[in-house]
């Protein structure tokens, strides 16, 4: 058995380091200052990224890029068929299915992705949840 400073000891989990850094939230709770994030958890089915074309894909790719260099303020004031944002109200998509987090009170956005393709989904705080990739402009009437 080694020295007691050899064993390990029960510790939070680090905050800071060389390869972690904290995710900061502003005391107010808005992370409308942040630059999003992207999440394709449950970007499959007829809407999802293996029916786009490879010029769609690499659009979709181009256009996360650019949105990751924004903030959520700077999307959220720019034209909704630029790099811009619109809230998609959740009867007009019909009776998908969506994550069970997407409760009534959750706000569907449609942020474009090729042209006026739009990609579909919520925000979680920083993060931007995609749902699905309206390729052939058919989920909702436009």
């Amino acid at each position: 058995m080694g020295r007691s400073k050899d064993r390990l000891k029960p510790s939070q989990p680090p905050t800071q380091g060389k390869r972690i850094a904290p995710h900061l939230v502003p005391s107010d709770g808005s992370t409308n200052q942040l630059k999003p994030e992207f999440n394709l958890e449950f970007l499959s089915g007829a809407y999802g990224l293996k029916h786009c074309t490879e010029e769609e894909k690499a659009a979709f790719a181009d256009r996360l890029h650019e949105l990751g260099h924004l903030t959520w303020q700077e999307i959220q004031t720019a034209g909704r068929h630029g790099q811009g944002s619109e809230i998609i109200t959740r009867r007009s998509l019909g009776d998908r299915q969506f994550p069970t987090e997407v409760t009534a009170d959750v706000n569907i956005l449609a942020l474009r992705f090729s042209g006026k393709k739009p990609m579909v989904g919520y925000r979680r705080g920083r993060v931007f949840v995609i749902l699905f990739l309206d390729r052939d402009f058919t989920l909702y009437q436009h």
